[in-house]
């Protein structure tokens, strides 16, 4: 009787001391209450992340700037010491902010979109986060992908430490992975930082500039939901490890939270190819084209392939016979497939001066060429 009287008091000395405890720290035996704590502290370590990335990548990223050339002026001047009447004379408009780019060397190698320094008759600088300016001296665009190197002079501002961002890794992206943008929003607000995750892998798109009008076939691009706006163009599209895994190229006009990027081991390959020789060493066919998968083909009544839509003058193609309305079923044996084994893929993977054998079709008939592959334009 007196161990059940001693186990009874026990019982109600620990049942006590439970309920002290759960007065005093209620938060600790409320399960919602844990789960809020829970998602704090989640949000505290993204919010670290991304400040931490910002504060170490962030001086390296840059804002590409376009001195527009003098301009004439047809105004009115209406100036009490002048005659009424039209003034024709120059006006030297101010420079521009148009896009966003990162450094890749303290040699002074700059990375941005081609379609932001298309223009060749313009001038471009680069404009720094402490606002320190540098002539571009410079500019390598790559003629197979909407990317550019940019040339400057680091003695320009020997001040200045030119720090390149690391570049990661695009093949082990994978949909959902949390991503930060970097890059000039509309022109105006430099190191604007948006975050997301990957919202899709080898997308297809048309990416292009709003200020300058210049459009470009892009495949297997990186789709985010980090908003991307016009200017942030030639930005890096960043991991948590503020590794660089993708350049900002477009934002779908017609949806929200749409924007894409090309993935960084295409950045990698043009740089390779840039080391080399200071130039881009890439193979040309000279077409333009749209792939025909199989329901697109059966619909034309035509073979699945390239369907070339028009043709360079003096191109490796027009001197070989392609004609447009050809449809190159394969090359070197290689069968043409829409998503995988496209022309400009299959064609980037040779080598400049290579001969390769192109099967085609036209009206009906099929035919073999032989086409030596030149080095592309420098556009």
């Amino acid at each position: 009787m007196r161990r059940l009287i001693a186990l009874i008091v026990f019982l109600l000395v620990i049942l006590g001391a439970f309920g002290i405890l759960v007065d005093r720290f209620p938060n600790i035996f409320n399960s919602e209450n844990a789960i809020v704590s829970q998602r704090n502290i989640e949000l505290l370590k993204e919010e670290s992340v991304v400040i931490d990335t910002v504060k170490k990548t962030g001086p390296s990223v840059i804002t590409i700037v376009e001195d527009l050339p003098p301009q004439e002026n047809n105004s009115l001047n209406l100036g009490p010491f002048s005659i009424f009447g039209l003034q024709d004379e120059e006006i030297d408009p101010k420079p521009r902010n148009i896009g966003s780019g990162f450094i890749v060397s303290s040699e002074g190698l700059v990375v941005t979109n081609k379609h932001v320094v298309s223009d060749r008759e313009s001038k471009y600088q680069i404009l720094m986060g402490n606002d320190t300016r540098y002539t571009v001296q410079r500019i390598y665009r790559d003629p197979l992908n909407d990317l550019a190197i940019l040339k400057i002079n680091p003695s320009e501002h020997p001040q200045n430490d030119l720090e390149p961002l690391v570049l990661g890794d695009s093949d082990s992206l994978r949909v959902g992975q949390f991503v930060i943008a970097i890059g000039t929003a509309l022109g105006q607000f430099p190191n604007t930082v948006t975050t997301g995750v990957i919202s899709g892998l080898g997308r297809g798109i048309v990416a292009g500039s709003s200020f300058q009008g210049f459009t470009e076939r892009l495949d297997n691009v990186i789709q985010t939901d980090a908003a991307i706006n016009p200017g942030n163009s030639g930005g890096p599209l960043l991991n948590s490890s503020g590794q660089v895994i993708g350049v900002n190229s477009a934002v779908a006009a017609s949806g929200q939270n749409i924007g894409f990027a090309i993935p960084v081991n295409i950045l990698k390959d043009s740089i390779d190819s840039f080391n080399k020789g200071g130039q881009f060493d890439r193979p040309y066919l000279g077409v333009s084209y749209r792939m025909l998968d199989k329901d697109l083909a059966s619909l034309n009544n035509l073979p699945e392939g390239a369907y070339i839509e028009t043709i360079i003058t003096s191109s490796p193609a027009d001197k070989a016979g392609l004609k447009p309305a050809d449809v190159i079923i394969s090359i070197d044996g290689v069968k043409m497939e829409a998503g995988k084994n496209e022309l400009a893929k299959i064609i980037s993977e040779k080598k400049v001066g290579a001969e390769v054998s192109i099967s085609y079709w036209r009206e009906g008939n099929t035919a073999e060429v032989k086409v030596i592959l030149e080095k592309t334009p420098e556009q």
